[in-house]
Formats: structure tokens, sequence, C-alpha cells
């Protein structure tokens, strides 16, 4: 009698799937550190591989989450018709062009309809989709209409100031430029005066 080979049931747990990802992270960081000259065998450099792969996968958390997770239920009714805004949110991404870092600060806005969002939960939602691989441009228009689609705000207002590690430490090398960004959705973007008072309450911080 053939017997029907059994599968090992632990082959696809979300732990094995990781360890392969960060086996996988390992040894993607030894080929980048050979790549560049460098001994792996040297002192120095002999757990380097494992300090980045945990390094990246902390950098780029953000993939872990979810939007739900995130918000945990912190979405209140109010009677609260006035703006909102949480400015200067650190702001910590990586680059999808080079994988280096940009860094800066993120204020965000929004017109209440009926709901809040927890305090706390704007911060988390920026850090959220800043860690993953970013472009500035996107990483602002994706926070925007997260806090629209959770909130159903009548409007929402985003800005990001972030400087570029790929623009300051290669390339051009411009040490003092700063990238600006915003995404303005809903009453920030068709009414004049919400716009204005953003704006106002963003460069009067």
């Amino acid at each position: 009698m053939v017997h029907p080979i059994k599968k090992d049931s632990s082959a696809n747990t979300p732990e094995t799937l990781a360890n392969e990802q960060a086996d996988s992270l390992v040894k993607a960081f030894e080929t980048i550190i050979e790549g560049v000259g460098e001994d792996m065998n040297r002192d120095g450099l002999q757990d380097t591989p494992q300090r980045a792969a945990k390094a990246i996968k902390f950098l780029t958390r953000g993939y872990d989450q979810k939007i739900e997770d995130v918000v945990n239920g912190a979405l209140f009714e109010s009677d609260a018709n006035e703006m909102v805004l949480v400015s200067n949110i650190e702001l910590y991404s990586l680059c999808e062009h080079h994988l280096l870092p940009f860094i800066g600060k993120c204020h965000v806005a929004y017109t209440p309809n009926g709901k809040v969002l927890g305090l706390s939960k704007v911060a988390r939602i920026v850090d959220m989709y800043a860690r993953r691989l970013q472009i500035q441009e996107n990483l602002t228009t994706q926070i925007a209409q997260s806090i629209r689609d959770i909130t159903g705000a009548s409007g929402v207002g985003v800005i990001i100031e972030a400087q570029h590690m790929c623009m300051m430490m290669r390339g051009v090398e411009k040490q003092n430029s700063l990238m600006r960004t915003s995404s303005l959705l809903g009453s920030f973007k068709e009414n004049e005066k919400t716009r204005t008072e953003f704006l106002a309450l963003v460069n009067s911080r």
C-alpha cells in the first residue's frame, strides 16, 4: 500500500515565511558588502548583514501594517466642524529610487464631518505610509486620502517638508535643498478660505 506523502504543515506559516524573508535579506546584504569590495570575514562586518536585515525590516515595517489595525477603532462621534490640525509630525522614509532616507515633517489637517480621529492615530497613519519605499509626492497623497476615507471629513490638507539624502549625499549634493509637497482634498481644494486658513496655520507654527 502506498501511503500519501504528508505535507509539512509549517511550510507556509507566517513564521516560516518571515524566516525565509529574513534569510534572503541577510544574503542580499552579504552580496552588497562583498560587491563594494569588502571582506565579509573582517571583524567589524561579520554580523553586519544580520544587523542590516533587521534595520531594513524596521525601516519598512509599514508593509506589515494595516490601516484598520493602526486606527484600532479610535474614531469618535463629534459635533466639531472646525479645522483640526496636527503639525510637525516627524517623518522618516526611504526613497524608492536609491533606498536612501528622506527626513522631514508632516502637517495634517481635516474638517470633521461627524467623526474625529484619535490624536495619536494621525501620526501613526503618517508613520505607516512613510515606513515603506516611497516618493514624497505619493506619500503626501496616500496620507490625505487615508485620513479622508477613515473620517469622512469634508476636507483634508497634508503638507510634507523633507530633505532627501539622495540629493544631499550623492548626485548634485545640495545640502540645503528642501522639498515641499501638498495634497488638498474636498473643501481644502475647493474653498479658498479653508485653504488659506490651513496654509496660514502651517506657516505660523
